[in-house]
Parts: C-alpha cells; structure tokens; sequence
C-alpha cells in the first residue's frame, strides 16, 4: 500500500486521499460499456491497495453498490464510503436517460437502506443529495429532515450536495452541509470561485470532473474542453508532462480541494493517476499562467 498525500474533508475530521474513487465506472450496462464482474473485482482491490482510501458511489450507478460490497466491504475499515440519495429507488436504467430523483423523506430513506444492504455496511460514511436540488425542494418535502433522522440513527455520517450554481449559493448558506461535491477542471473552472467559499465556510470539497473526462484530446475536438485547451495554447507550459498529467496536477493544486474523484476500471490508468498525484502540484509561476491562459480561452471561475 502507498501512502497517499492527504487532507481533512472539511471539518468531518477525516483524512481523505487526495485522489479518490469514482464508481460510476462499475454500473456497466444498458447505462455504459459492460464490464466484468472480475473488471469489478480487480479494480476495487487496485484501488485499496494504492492507498486510496475515498470511494463514491450512487444508487444511480446501475451495480455499482452491490460490487462494492461483494468485492470490498470485508475491507470496509480501509476506505470512507459515499453514496447519494434522491434517486429514485426501483427506477430501471435507460441509456442516454438521466434516472428520475424524488426527494421525499420515505425515497430518501428507502434508497440509503437499499445502499446500505448492497453495500453490506452498517453505514455511509457520507450521503450526498444528488443532481443539486433547489433549497425549496429540498425543506418543502421532508427531505433534509429525511437524512437528519438517518444521522441521528447511526447510519449516515456526514451530510453533504452534490451541487451546482446556481443552487450552491442557497446550499452553502443553509449551513447543513459537511460536504460539497463540485465539477471543476482547468477546462471548466466555472464553480472555481463558489467553491472556494464553500471551503472557507469550513465545508470539505470533494471535485467531480477533475481529469477532465480523460483530457482532451484530438479524438473529442467538437467539445467544449478539447476547444479551450487549444484556444489556451498550453503546449509550451507542458515541459514532460502529458495533458492528463496537466489537467490532474492542475486540479490538485487547487488549495480548496479536499479530494477529486477519478473512475476507470483499467489498473493501468489508475496507477498512472496514483504517480500524477505523487508528481505534486504545479509549480506556483506556472499554475498563474496557465489559469491567466485558461481564462482567456474562456475557462475562467464563474462570478459569485
């Protein structure tokens, strides 16, 4: 096992590796490509035995919940656990469908037992709302008083949002929320400046979105990212490092970052993320050219 630079998720007390697991990798089909059940298996040891000690997960993300816990939950002392609430419980799959979200207390507290059992853990150590409901949602339908009841009960941890503006402002107000799960990568630094008051609010921040979809490159060149990256004309700031290399090192050395969730299920690009991380943050001098560029090419933090 490595040991993986860390930092405090917030004010939880838990000291999370800077690069997380993201299992949305692991829901297969109809939603994705298919993968194995000994693909599952492989990766979420890899995972753990690179020290990775932070795994996200959802109920939306098809089998993803039940192989982790088939596959890891008898090493459920090894890594903080995840999920999110909201979807809908018993909604089927359809690809190129997003999954509906009801945000009612009995859902709420339907779906994290349901985590719970496919996880074969006794607790999460976060629940997340997810797809980044309104304030008015989440208070009218029982919702935040939904995942109180689960705190209070022993079975959920920390509370935390997967959000996005412009609902993050009333979210980060509430003052309810340990956590903030935010997108956010040097070709879309959008929520750059709400997720720094978040932190500062004393709210962990876990980065969805870090590695930029696998970086752009020429394969993707109708995208918005693959855009911005060549507007930015960052060739020169790259010395050896490959743009994936780029794209994660820049987002580690965000100083509000807590940790940022990666998915594969290839061993071999989680062990290249694993050195990115290692390498460090970027150098101070060329992390302010590279966002001065960056927001010239219209990647820029996103008025708050």
């Amino acid at each position: 096992m490595t040991d993986l630079p860390k930092r405090e998720l917030g004010r939880t007390g838990l000291q999370v590796t800077m690069l997380g697991y993201g299992a949305m990798e692991l829901r297969g089909a109809p939603r994705a490509r298919d993968t194995t059940e000994e693909q599952a298996e492989t990766i979420l040891n890899a995972v753990l035995d690179a020290g990775i000690n932070y795994i996200d997960t959802s109920i939306d993300y098809g089998v993803s919940e039940e192989r982790i816990g088939r596959y890891i939950s008898h090493r459920r002392s090894e890594y903080y656990l995840a999920s999110k609430c909201g979807c809908l419980v018993g909604a089927p799959a359809i690809r190129g469908q997003t999954s509906p979200h009801v945000f009612t207390r009995d859902n709420i507290l339907t779906g994290v037992e349901q985590s719970l059992v496919r996880m074969k853990t006794d607790y999460l150590d976060l629940v997340q709302f997810h797809i980044s409901p309104s304030k008015q949602t989440l208070e009218e339908n029982g919702a935040l008083d939904a995942v109180m009841e689960l705190k209070a009960a022993g079975k959920v941890r920390f509370i935390g949002m997967s959000g996005t503006l412009p609902h993050l402002h009333d979210h980060i107000a509430m003052g309810v929320f340990d956590v903030f799960q935010i997108p956010y990568s040097a070709m879309e630094r959008e929520h750059e400046a709400i997720i720094a008051t978040a932190a500062k609010a004393g709210s962990g921040i876990v980065i969805r979105g870090g590695a930029a979809k696998g970086a752009p490159t020429e394969g993707k060149q109708a995208g918005l990212q693959w855009q911005r990256w060549q507007a930015a004309k960052l060739d020169d700031l790259l010395g050896d490092m490959t743009p994936m290399e780029f794209i994660l090192r820049f987002t580690f050395t965000n100083p509000d970052l807590d940790t940022t969730i990666v998915g594969t299920v290839n061993p071999a690009h989680l062990q290249a993320n694993v050195e990115i991380l290692k390498q460090g943050p970027l150098p101070p001098d060329l992390y302010t050219e590279a966002k001065r560029r960056l927001a010239a090419a219209g990647s820029a933090p996103q008025a708050t």
